[in-house]
């Protein structure tokens, strides 16, 4: 994915000097950041010094991991790298997390450090970590800018690394007396975005041998869809072909969750017919997705009739992990389009799978009057329609917005998928609703996962953001507790969270519009409430603290082997 700006030229009329924060600011400006998400400190206080006057808005989030994950959903969002700023020492380690999460999901993201002056560094200062060498292994590139006149160009190629090829962070470490001193703007400067070979002729030739000679033909698809912005170049090939298709959690939404040809999301809390699908296919046709172990289940026993059409952006993919029969690997836009996806008679196949489909349907009619969660997100999802947006922290609330929510686009979905971070929800929903005003944002959020980044209520309410929070709250680490009941002979060690605070005066407390329900009659009011709110809302749900997920496979099994809600005994 190619998004870098035109190549940039600074004004005719220049001031003959400018520092080096300022030429980060101006820098910002000319590349069309609308948003950073930071937090200020010593050793980047000349930036904030001058973003007072740049063109970017600034949002102060009350932690930096918040930033980090903020700046992942702006960028999951647009496709333009989301920026975030923090100083040096604890305010860039506290970003880790969230670059690191951007690096496993390929989001593109700009990270800004301050770090303490040249002279210094190496020396144990005053809040120095060699967060350059901390992030290494979790981001694309890293650059420390040793001149201000050099700003521009580090910074134009951080975006266009950012952005281009398979996305993911960057880190530009800024000394602080790098951001002090003053040089002439460099007139012209531009980011070179990656350009990728077009995909190979014999890769092509046999990825079409295959599709036509395939009678049980499967279409995996992947994150890499939507990081490309290949969705709907997807959903005609899909709808030509008439293949079916299974999704990974990061590309639920690239089919509608109602399109006759979508079976499901596969994996470990995949559902059943799309797990099944992929155990009988013949051929699999893996579309801008890595074999990730929660997709794939016991990889000796993933998919064992079926030959790998493998086509994606980064090479590194291609056998790492499944081999592949077809390696297409190029720009995804450009692979797909060089690929002429003609089945034979898959009539008898596509019938099939979508019995299943039917058959193995999700049920909602749980007993009791208390609120069963995956009936609530199914309802809230379908009332609210294409603007929905979910984001999520990790937990069983994850897994049942993943199940049963209706998502229109990928972009309605933002969900840490290859880190797994907890309190990723809330500030990921702030980006979110910053990056797209129009769309309904729904921070849809665990007890736990909620109250690691609870402090960002106060963001909220600072900018009066209009971000709707369902907090679903069993007093449980749920899935623990569930993994701990099903494989630990339930021993529950340290998974009760029935201390947790009264959320709705938390919320109050924060000056964040909030209310309770525990009863399934409340729950139509409920969703009416969140929808009319014309500022941020809390509902704090209560929901049963035995449920569990279903259906599970157990770790190390195939995904042949999944337990149901029957099973649990």
């Amino acid at each position: 994915m190619t998004v870098m700006p035109q190549p940039l030229t600074s004004p005719e009329v220049q001031p003959a000097t400018r520092t080096g924060a300022q030429l980060v600011v101006d820098t910002l400006g000319a590349l069309g950041v609308d948003c950073v998400f930071g937090y200020p400190g010593g050793a980047i206080m000349p930036v904030y010094d001058a973003i007072t006057e740049g063109a970017s808005r600034h949002i102060l989030v009350r932690h930096e991991q918040a930033a980090a994950f903020a700046a992942d959903a702006y960028g999951r969002i647009t496709g333009r790298a989301g920026v975030c700023l923090a100083t040096s020492g604890p305010g860039a380690t506290n970003l880790i997390t969230g670059i690191a999460n951007a690096y496993l999901d390929s989001v593109p993201m700009v990270a800004i450090t301050g770090q303490v002056a040249q002279p210094f560094m190496g020396t144990d200062a005053f809040q120095e970590t060699d967060i350059f060498g901390m992030t290494m292994p979790i981001v694309k590139h890293s650059i420390i800018v040793r001149r201000p006149e050099d700003i521009p160009a580090a910074l134009g190629e951080a975006f266009a690394i950012a952005e281009s090829g398979r996305p993911g962070p960057v880190l530009v470490d800024l000394p602080k007396d790098v951001q002090q001193a003053t040089c002439a703007p460099p007139r012209k400067w531009r980011g070179e975005a990656q350009v990728l070979p077009a995909p190979a002729p014999e890769a092509i030739a046999e990825a079409e041998r295959l599709i036509a000679a395939a009678e049980r033909p499967l279409f995996y698809l992947g994150g890499g869809i939507a990081r490309s912005n290949a969705t709907e170049m997807v959903r005609r090939m899909v709808e030509e072909s008439g293949i079916p298709a299974v999704a990974t959690l990061q590309a639920l939404g690239v089919l509608p969750s109602d399109h006759p040809a979508m079976l499901g999301m596969l994996g470990m809390h995949g559902h059943r017919a799309a797990n099944m699908a992929v155990q009988e296919c013949d051929l699999l046709i893996v579309v801008g997705a890595r074999f990730d172990d929660r997709a794939t289940g016991k990889l000796a026993e993933f998919a064992p009739h079926a030959a790998i059409v493998h086509i994606d952006v980064d090479a590194a993919e291609m056998g790492k992990l499944r081999h592949a029969h077809a390696p297409v690997c190029s720009n995804l836009k450009s692979s797909l389009a060089a690929i002429d996806f003609a089945p034979g008679e898959i009539d008898a196949w596509r019938s099939d799978v979508t019995a299943a489909r039917e058959t193995h349907a999700p049920r909602y009619d749980a007993p009791g009057n208390g609120i069963y969660a995956p009936a609530l997100l199914k309802t809230l999802s379908e009332r609210v329609g294409d603007s929905f947006v979910a984001t999520c922290d990790v937990g069983q609330h994850q897994m049942w917005v993943a199940q049963h929510c209706r998502f229109s686009r990928p972009q309605a979905h933002l969900t840490s998928g290859g880190l797994g971070a907890m309190g990723f929800g809330l500030p990921a929903a702030i980006g979110a609703k910053l990056a797209e005003p129009d769309a309904d944002v729904f921070a849809i959020c665990g007890d736990g996962g909620f109250q690691m980044n609870i402090q960002e209520l106060a963001t909220l309410r600072r900018y009066r953001i209009p971000v709707k929070i369902v907090l679903l709250d069993n007093a449980m680490l749920g899935l623990v507790r569930q993994w701990q009941e099903l494989f630990f002979a339930g021993n529950y060690s340290e998974v009760d969270l029935s201390d947790n605070p009264d959320f709705v005066e938390v919320a109050h407390a924060f000056g964040i519009e909030a209310f309770g329900i525990e009863r399934r009659d409340e729950v139509d009011g409920a969703i009416e409430r969140l929808m009319n709110a014309r500022g941020p809302i809390l509902a704090h749900v209560r929901i049963d603290p035995e449920e569990n997920v279903w259906p599970l496979v157990p770790p190390g099994k195939s995904n042949a082997e999944m337990m149901e809600k029957r099973d649990e005994a």
